[in-house]
């Protein structure tokens, strides 16, 4: 006796036994479609009786645990671990030490930029954010994050995914196993990213396959270009219908005759997903369609300006999470300039991006994190005499939170009075991810899904809710 998702498969009756010719052609032709189905799944051998989230549409809205504060989720990722020393978290102390040797080994090097106090709040916000300073009173600044390793790859995979082994499902994909879409014609969950992002930060893993995030190259202008092959050359869109629909009603058969497959219904869905983006896509990514006042706000002139105005477009047609990827924050050297120009890509775009969604009335929605994979030090690294810039540093770093269910004007946690490492109301990132999900309405340690005999979470069996940050 086989045990199914659905319950207990019954044993067979004498009559199984027996097949008339008409019968025995037809589920051995039932057979040949579902190993074609299988290739076509890319499964090879079907596996066994598989637990599904929705058999209708795994990207179906969802309830969360709880009412919650935010509906959807913009995470800028600054990739290459920007200093929080010289952005988020001021440190006076350290210009004592400017060019001598620090306590603990290397020679100190202060921060060249001033930190003025900023809003209602008097949030100490680095020079290097005029534009986005002006939103002082809408962000919080968790000034005591820490996480586990100071390498690139892996910290950008920790950030991403929680875990530091490869191939587990990322926090966009929880975040639309748990809620589901909006928006059933686009994908749940898009990257914006101006060159490749590593696969590893956007699967899906051992969630189904629906939930895995499409990148987008936003280096591109037009709507083609920016997704490849979004319009079939070959086939007209009536002919995919038809081709779609059979797909679906050799499913059916299958599922009727023999059982139903979570991975192949997956596959399926990805197919009819790839069918109505052709329509729905291109009118989301078409910056044609907007005024010429948002693109003077956000400065499509720029490439950072381009991905942060898709962004928006992105998150108010249904996209429940959207991923802006940028890089440029791997300063070992010259950092008085790097710094500037980095972070000057990035500040007028997310600035526009905080004023539109507030004036649409979508802020108080929309979950907004900046953050990258670690720190930096207080010592000098490169040229220590000269142009200095910072190493890495995994034992202090900031992430940035604003929006929905978010306290707005706030520093929370502290590092040492040199920035090295956290030292107060210390977060570590899987408090982050934790938080993340309780503004989104769920119970992190009740997120669950199971696989290989045990119940997997975003956060494993850590994480605790940054509670200081939530209004």
């Amino acid at each position: 006796m086989k045990t199914c998702s659905t319950g207990l498969c019954t044993p067979p009756t004498a009559a199984d036994l027996f097949r008339t010719r008409r019968e025995f052609l037809m589920q051995s032709g039932l057979g040949f479609g579902a190993l074609s189905l299988a290739a076509l799944a890319g499964m090879g051998e079907l596996p066994g009786c598989a637990a599904e989230v929705n058999a209708t549409s795994p990207l179906a809205p969802r309830k969360p645990h709880f009412p919650a504060k935010a509906k959807r989720v913009l995470h800028i990722f600054a990739q290459g671990a920007p200093s929080h020393l010289d952005t988020w978290d001021p440190k006076p102390e350290l210009a004592k030490f400017d060019g001598k040797s620090l306590p603990n080994g290397g020679t100190g090097f202060a921060s060249p930029f001033k930190f003025p106090k900023q809003g209602k709040s008097g949030l100490e916000i680095s020079e290097v954010w005029p534009a986005l300073s002006q939103h002082a009173d809408k962000l919080a600044v968790i000034r005591s994050t820490y996480t586990d390793i100071p390498a690139h790859d892996q910290a950008t995979i920790f950030m991403n995914t929680g875990s530091l082994r490869f191939s587990r499902p990322s926090v966009g994909a929880w975040v639309l196993y748990g809620l589901g879409s909006e928006n059933q014609s686009l994908p749940g969950f898009i990257a914006l990213s101006p060159g490749n992002v590593d696969a590893q930060n956007l699967r899906s893993a051992f969630l189904p396959g629906a939930f895995q995030g499409t990148a987008v190259n936003s280096t591109r202008n037009r709507p083609e270009e920016l997704i490849e092959n979004i319009r079939n050359k070959f086939v007209s869109l009536p002919e995919q219908r038809r081709q779609l629909d059979l797909l679906q009603q050799l499913n059916e058969v299958h599922a009727q005759k023999m059982r139903k497959d979570g991975q192949l219904e997956a596959r399926l869905q990805a197919y009819e997903l790839a069918f109505q983006m052709q329509m729905e896509a291109v009118d989301a990514f078409d910056l044609t369609k907007e005024p010429q006042a948002m693109h003077d706000l956000y400065g499509t002139n720029t490439a950072q300006g381009r991905q942060m105005l898709i962004a928006r477009r992105l998150l108010q047609k249904g996209v429940r999470f959207v991923q802006v990827w940028h890089g440029g924050w791997d300063h070992h050297n010259n950092m008085a300039t790097n710094m500037r120009n980095t972070a000057g890509a990035i500040d007028k775009p997310f600035a526009a991006l905080l004023t539109d969604l507030a004036q649409r009335g979508m802020l108080d929605e929309t979950l907004v994190v900046w953050g990258g994979e670690f720190g930096r030090t207080p010592a000098a690294d490169g040229n220590a005499m000269g142009n200095p810039g910072r190493n890495h540093n995994a034992k202090a770093m900031s992430v940035v939170l604003a929006g929905g269910g978010v306290k707005g004007g706030v520093a929370h946690g502290q590092t040492d009075e040199l920035g090295a490492m956290a030292v107060e109301d210390k977060v570590h990132i899987h408090d982050v991810h934790a938080t993340m999900l309780h503004l989104l309405g769920f119970d992190h340690e009740k997120l669950t899904f199971r696989h290989n005999g045990r119940d997997f979470r975003l956060t494993d069996v850590y994480g605790n809710v940054v509670r200081q940050v939530v209004a």
